[in-house]
């Protein structure tokens, strides 16, 4: 029993980081209709940023964070000023080609301003607890909160606020929207800017367990857009929810199952439930009448 509830522990510090990734891509995707594959590029590059940020200033970790956030934002600013907005008339595919472009220039970049050799992001907090036999140390608590809370803050911004009203109607119908007098193209940029801040803080969280590197987004990217597809594209937090299912679901296969072949088997029963739900768990099948 110990063991279970250690795994649901780390489960949600993992599928945290899967769901902060996976809402970034979903937000981009419902505003832009652009699936957006470098977004964990784009998140590492911001964490050489945050990281290179701490070296040289030696400011408390947390302060760091929050800045390579604001850093991100201001990159996700520029990406979509750059390059999205000029892509308006493009065909969906177009776009997507176009982000794997990113991940080229990111992957390129990074090197260039950052060095080859891999950097080290320390833990928020030190030390662990005990809970009903499992240990969960301080760091995965922070990250589990912070995580929670603001994906909390941004569903009911989407659901109360002006913006979150802005976004729901560009991603029901574009056209429509700017008939409405709603600015799109800004909407399109702040879903960029948010993207790559989450994108940065999934990075942060995971770069203690390992290190700051090109490669270190790679996983990622994958579970995240596995997410989306799972949790359905049509809503927003049908991808976050499917993101903590796939974070459990790996950890209890890769211990009671095989910790070799736990992402074949993962693969395997996403495909599966994708053959019985095309739409995903959450996702609602569209229907145009003519």
């Amino acid at each position: 029993m110990n063991i279970f509830i250690q795994i649901l522990l780390n489960s949600l510090e993992t599928g945290g980081i899967y769901a902060l990734a996976s809402l970034g891509i979903i937000l981009i995707y419902r505003t832009s209709n652009t699936q957006n594959y470098a977004q964990g590029s784009l998140s590492m590059f911001n964490a050489f940023i945050t990281t290179f940020i701490l070296i040289k200033t030696g400011l408390p970790v947390w302060l760091v964070a929050i800045l390579g956030m604001f850093c991100a934002f201001f990159v996700g600013v520029l990406v979509d000023r750059i390059v999205i907005s000029r892509t308006l008339k493009m065909h969906s595919v177009s776009k997507q080609i176009i982000t794997l472009g990113l991940i080229m220039i990111f992957l390129g970049i990074a090197p260039m301003i950052f060095g080859t050799d891999p950097l080290q992001f320390p833990r928020f907090l030190y030390g662990s607890h005990s809970v009903l036999g499992a240990t969960i140390s301080y760091n995965a608590i922070v990250n589990i909160s912070v995580g929670i809370i603001i994906m909390l803050v941004l569903f009911f911004m989407l659901q109360k606020s002006k913006w979150g009203l802005s976004v729901r109607a560009t991603a029901s119908n574009d056209v429509v929207a700017r008939m409405m007098g709603i600015p799109t193209p800004l909407i399109t940029m702040a879903s960029w800017a948010i993207a790559a801040a989450l994108g940065t803080l999934a990075a942060l969280m995971l770069a203690p367990t390992t290190s700051v590197n090109l490669s270190m987004m790679d996983g990622v990217q994958v579970i995240a857009l596995l997410s989306c597809v799972l949790g359905g594209f049509q809503t927003f937090y049908g991808p976050v929810v499917a993101a903590y299912i796939i974070g459990t679901v790996s950890n209890l296969i890769s211990y009671y199952v095989s910790s070799t072949w736990s992402d074949s088997i993962l693969y395997l029963l996403i495909l599966a439930l994708i053959l019985f739900r095309p739409n995903g768990l959450f996702g609602k099948k569209i229907v145009k009448k003519v």
